[in-house]
């Protein structure tokens, strides 16, 4: 159960601040440092309201799944891929072993690996069907190679 909770936020995090950061124009570090502080609050002046567990990581699931939000739409314009990437970022965290414990910019890694994979998967589910993001990315990736190979 808190794992669907936390993976649950980690989607409605991420939807958020794409909201806020492309329909309500309030720039990508604002919207995610704003929804962010708020949860922030609401768990330290309500720690009792949930377990534990759940009050230590939720905040950290939506600070994290934040990140993805402050994607731009010229990249990914599309709800499902930004919830998707959300739910990918939470599925890291819950799966990440203590390795990374005292290495900073885990939480920006996690969001960025899961942001790309979740750019990717049209191109393995169906060929003709290929994102935005993931066309931007490859033309980003091939132009640079070209301009190093001349």
């Amino acid at each position: 159960m808190n794992a669907a909770i936390l993976i649950i936020t980690g989607a409605f995090a991420a939807v958020c601040t794409y909201v806020f950061n492309e329909k309500l124009r309030q720039g990508p570090v604002r919207s995610s440092a704003a929804l962010s502080l708020s949860v922030g609050l609401f768990f330290y002046f309500f720690p009792n309201l949930l377990s534990g567990y759940l009050t230590t990581n939720i905040p950290i699931v939506f600070i994290g799944s934040s990140f993805i939000g402050m994607v731009s739409s010229s990249v990914v314009h599309n709800y499902y891929i930004i919830a998707t990437s959300g739910v990918i970022f939470s599925l890291i965290y819950l799966n990440t072993s203590k390795f990374f414990t005292g290495y900073g910019g885990t939480l920006g890694t996690a969001a960025c690996i899961s942001l790309l994979v979740a750019i990717s998967l049209p191109f393995f589910l169906n060929r003709k069907k290929i994102s935005n993001g993931y066309l931007v990315l490859r033309k980003l990736i091939f132009h640079k190679n070209k301009a190093k190979s001349r």
